[in-house]
């Protein structure tokens, strides 16, 4: 009786992306009728979001599967929709463990247009990711000599430098590699500065065995394959939500003789009760919100998780060329900046030197399906300050930058594109990282349904989900489709073991 009286429950997903479609298919599947998407904008997939670069097709948000094999649900998607190519699909690139790190063909290039040699850069390149793995190890102990990822990997490359040998130059070169690896590292953690990172949860996050792989046709190819498995109007587009109002007693427009504890209120004016709200908002939404977003307030532990959680910008910038200045097999081009150190506590000009925080290029490859183009990576404030400028300022200073390293004064890219995922108001910025003083405890709190005392007798009003709600995954897509997964299954565990 209870589970034919949940699959008549009205249940409510607030955001479109691979989390509320996730927790959708999920629901649907299992025979849950009255499903309703709400969705801010006009698409699908929120951080997928993939688009045309000239004649070629590039990813503006989400870029890899990261860790395609079987315990990855996306690249188990991906394959059962025939997706991605063989090479990404073979047994030999899912057993690769790389730990979260893949080994790219990289060029090094420094700011004054030199090539750096490999009898440089990879013993110093192996350094960083040794100290890099030993900052994960606190997670294991539960003990933290310093409060940060990023203080702790200073002290270690200062114990460093002492036993180096070098002459001076050489030594002032190490140390700039080493500045470009932490501004490597902020854009994967999506955060302005590794001294943002706690130390102590830094290696709760998981990394799945395979090398990273991207969709040929597009990550939104698998946002649109699954949309085809779910009843036809189901989303409401363009809808941004003003309030959800939880733990009262609201009828329904469409059945006045039945009540609801939750109603959304929708910023045009509409409302729809439900018995079940899943908020999927990105938790940089969630940061500027919660005050207005969820009424009766969050209870302070909650508020205090949002809070203390991280959440930044890594942006992009696509740059076309008429003819490649890099070799033919290179993956990445790095920069160093040779004035630059670790061990400095320099505050940079944002305004004026925002451009210093890029690490450096990705070339998109084959250059048959992208021609040549490269992607470059910025996070932090920087990369919220280049959300402020125009295609041209951005294209002038790539250019700059381009012929700086390179030694080519001719260089010019044909055109530009660049990510704003700070400045998208329903997204404020990129992915979530674990901040300092943070710990697997404030995920926790934040996953917690509402209302929290479970002896309510209308449970689950309100749930959570998306990429900052997986413990061990969060900044991932799996790690968002988990969470849309585990909150329709705790809605379906809920009515199945009900009496």
């Amino acid at each position: 009786m209870a589970k034919i009286q949940g699959i008549d429950s009205h249940i409510v997903i607030i955001g479109c992306g691979i989390a509320g479609i996730g927790a959708a298919q999920k629901l649907t599947k299992d025979g849950f009728k009255n499903i309703k998407i709400i969705e801010a904008t006009g698409r699908n997939g929120g951080r997928i979001k993939t688009t045309t670069f000239g004649n070629v097709i590039v990813e503006i948000g989400a870029n890899w599967i990261h860790g395609p094999s079987k315990a990855n649900p996306v690249f188990q998607l991906a394959c059962e929709h025939g997706l991605l190519d063989a090479q990404a699909m073979s047994k030999e690139n899912q057993a690769l463990d790389v730990g979260g790190h893949p080994s790219f063909q990289s060029s090094f290039y420094s700011s004054s247009g030199k090539k750096l040699t490999p009898d440089l850069t990879e013993p110093v390149s192996q350094l960083f990711l040794t100290l890099l793995e030993k900052s994960r190890e606190f997670f294991q102990t539960e003990k933290e000599p310093y409060p940060s990822v990023g203080e702790f990997l200073k002290k270690e490359i200062a114990k460093h430098v002492v036993e180096w040998k070098d002459d001076a130059e050489t030594k002032k070169l190490k140390l700039a590699l080493l500045t470009m690896m932490l501004k490597l590292e902020c854009c994967v953690n999506g955060t302005h500065s590794m001294d943002l990172v706690g130390l102590g949860a830094f290696g709760g996050y998981k990394t799945l065995p395979g090398l990273d792989c991207t969709f040929p046709g597009g990550y939104e190819g698998l946002i649109d394959a699954m949309m085809k498995g779910l009843p036809e109007g189901i989303v409401s587009y363009n809808n941004p939500v003003k309030c959800v109002h939880w733990n009262g007693s609201f009828r329904g427009a469409n059945s006045p003789e039945q009540t609801f504890p939750v109603m959304v209120e929708c910023e045009n004016g509409e409302t729809v009760a439900a018995n079940h709200v899943i908020v999927t908002v990105p938790l940089g939404y969630l940061k500027e919100h919660y005050e207005t977003l969820i009424k009766p307030p969050l209870p302070l532990s909650k508020v205090h998780s949002i809070q203390r959680m991280g959440f930044g910008t890594n942006n992009k910038i696509f740059l076309e060329f008429e003819e490649p200045f890099w070799e033919p097999d290179c993956e990445v081009i790095n920069l160093i900046w040779e004035d630059e150190t670790p061990l400095a506590d320099v505050k940079p000009d944002v305004n004026q030197f925002w451009m210093k925080k890029i690490f450096g290029f990705t070339v998109l490859h084959p250059p048959e399906r992208y021609g040549h183009v490269l992607c470059g990576w910025i996070a932090g404030h920087e990369s919220e300050y280049m959300e402020t400028l125009s295609d041209t300022e951005v294209k002038n200073s790539m250019t700059e930058v381009i012929r700086k390293f390179s030694g080519n004064p001719s260089i010019t890219p044909k055109r530009i594109l660049q990510s704003k995922w700070h400045s998208d108001p329903y997204t404020k910025g990129s992915y979530s990282y674990v901040a300092v003083g943070c710990s697997r405890s404030d995920i926790e709190n934040i996953v917690q349904p509402l209302p929290l005392q479970e002896t309510d007798t209308k449970p689950l009003q309100v749930l959570f989900a998306g990429e900052a709600t997986h413990w061990s995954f969060y900044s991932t897509t799996h790690g968002a489709l988990l969470s849309g997964w585990r909150e329709a299954d705790r809605l379906i565990t809920h009515y199945t073991q009900s009496p």
